[in-house]
């Protein structure tokens, strides 16, 4: 994967924080601390697959699908 080079202002406090975390070792750079924030915040904002997917369902379908099929299988349980 290909990197690009950006440039961003943040507060001495952020950035000593953020030093604090490479140097406990939770990162192992400003670079890779910053990356996986970013990709963190790309996550929640456009979801997983998994999001995406759910998002296409209609809940008052599921819903009705999964009445439908507890109905059918109340009197008995499966054999296996």
């Amino acid at each position: 994967m290909s990197t690009a080079k950006i440039a961003i202002s943040i507060s001495e406090t952020m950035l000593s924080r953020l030093d604090e975390l490479v140097k406990e070792t939770r990162y192992p750079s400003r670079s890779g601390a910053i990356q996986k924030a970013v990709q963190d915040l790309l996550d929640r904002t456009y979801g997983t697959r998994l999001a995406r997917e759910c998002s296409k369902l209609i809940p008052e379908e599921e819903i009705s699908m999964a009445e439908e099929g507890m109905n059918s299988e109340l009197g008995s349980w499966p054999e296996y």
